[in-house]
C-alpha cells in the first residue's frame, strides 16, 4: 500500500491520460472538468465516451483501444457499473494507473473494479478526484479535499 499523496503524485506524473465518461453536456459532468483541467495544465488526454464522436471540440474515443499510442493512465468518470469493465480493458492494455473519480455521492468507485485491479498489479485511486492534487489542483478543489475527506482514500 501506498498514501494517497504518493499515488497521485505517480497518477499525475503520467502525462497520455483518458477519461472516461466525458460528455456532450459539459456543464452537468465532473468527468468533463478533470478532462478540460488535464488538456489546460499540458496533458495529452483522451475522452471516453461510446455514445459520441466529439467532447467539448476534441475527438472522442469510443473505447480505450481505439486511442492511437495508448494512454499511461485512465480516469473512470462513468456509472459504477461501467468501472468494473473498464478496469478490465486497462488490464488488457497494460494500463497501470486507474483513478476512479469520486466527489460528493457514488462516483464511479466499484469495489468489484478496485478488487480486479489490484490484483492484477494496477494502482488503483478508489476515490477522491485528480484535481485535487498536485499540479491540477485549485484552490476550490483543495478546499473540496478536506471537505470530502471521507470520500478521498488515505492508502491505495
Amino acid at each position: 500500500m501506498q498514501s494517497i499523496n504518493e499515488a497521485a503524485a505517480e497518477f499525475l506524473a503520467c502525462k497520455r491520460v483518458a477519461v472516461t465518461g466525458v460528455s456532450r453536456t459539459p456543464k452537468t459532468h465532473g468527468s468533463n472538468n478533470v478532462y478540460r483541467r488535464l488538456r489546460e495544465r499540458g496533458y495529452e488526454v483522451f475522452a471516453v465516451n461510446p455514445n459520441t464522436d466529439e467532447v467539448e471540440g476534441d475527438r472522442c474515443y469510443q473505447d480505450l483501444k481505439s486511442i492511437p499510442g495508448g494512454v499511461q493512465a485512465v480516469v473512470i468518470g462513468t456509472r459504477p457499473e461501467i468501472a468494473e469493465g473498464t478496469m478490465r480493458e486497462c488490464a488488457e492494455l497494460g494500463i497501470k494507473q486507474v483513478w476512479m473519480h469520486r466527489g460528493p455521492g457514488a462516483g464511479s468507485v466499484s469495489a468489484a473494479a478496485t478488487s480486479y485491479g489490484r490484483q492484477l498489479g494496477i494502482t488503483v485511486i478508489d476515490g477522491g478526484c485528480p484535481l485535487m492534487f498536485g499540479p491540477t489542483a485549485d484552490f476550490g478543489h483543495k478546499i473540496m479535499r478536506l471537505v470530502y475527506a471521507g470520500h478521498v482514500p488515505k492508502q491505495v
